[in-house]
């Protein structure tokens, strides 16, 4: 299938429990509209995110068709152009970030009931080449962090190499996406070995220090 993800960001003034109400119950049934979509998955950002501060996303928007022609085909309709127009209505489309990835399955888990969401927004370490920063991502880094037993499932979403054509550096370069019971499990994964020796590998591909992340819960709108 081919994926697309949205980096949202409300828009100034709104409150965030504004935005995920009408994200969730207004714009989310139009959206759903979207033509020959497959799949489409809110993730909104946990509100004691916040607590230290604003968060560089507010949530992300997942959506999933049959191809990538599907896709194209789908832009150009009259249904398209509502729900993009709709979306202003309360996103900052300045800041909004379009990702169109390659999914790949590191941890194949099931995901819990009220399962929170941990999405790590990543860029390689400066200097490295393209090629070999996914291969370690992948081949490397995945399998030392699929090894942390409170991670129930963990996919990395890398951008696909055609949007490299189309930008000099892409703003992001990819999702790490991890699923937890709870924000008091993934908490406890904080604490073990198989965190520390993860943490301790991110240097080779990653930059220095942390990169940014949300802590979500999702709303499965269709699927």
């Amino acid at each position: 299938m081919y994926k697309v993800i949205s980096l949202l960001k409300r828009k100034p003034g709104t409150t965030v429990e504004t935005f995920q109400r009408y994200w969730h119950e207004q714009h989310g049934p139009l959206a759903a509209g979207f033509p020959n979509l497959l799949r489409y998955v809110q993730s909104h950002a946990l509100p004691q995110g916040y607590k230290k501060g604003e968060l560089i996303f507010d949530g992300i928007s997942e959506i999933w068709l049959d191809s990538q022609d599907s896709y194209r085909v789908a832009l150009g309709k009259a249904q398209a152009a509502q729900i993009l127009e709709d979306e202003r209505k309360f996103t900052d489309m300045s800041v909004k970030v379009v990702l169109p990835v390659d999914v790949h399955v590191i941890k194949n888990g099931k995901i819990p009931d009220n399962a929170v969401k941990n999405i790590e927004f990543v860029t390689r370490r400066p200097g490295m080449n393209l090629a070999e920063f996914r291969d370690y991502w992948r081949q490397v880094h995945g399998p030392i962090a699929s090894r942390i037993s409170a991670v129930c499932r963990y996919e990395q979403n890398h951008l696909k190499m055609d949007e490299y054509a189309r930008q000099e550096r892409p703003r992001f370069e990819g999702l790490a996406i991890t699923w937890f019971r709870s924000t008091e499990a993934m908490k406890q994964g904080t604490a073990t070995a198989e965190y520390a020796i993860t943490r301790a590998d991110e240097p080779h591909f990653l930059p220095d220090g942390h990169l940014p992340i949300i802590i979500t819960t999702e709303h499965v709108i269709v699927g």
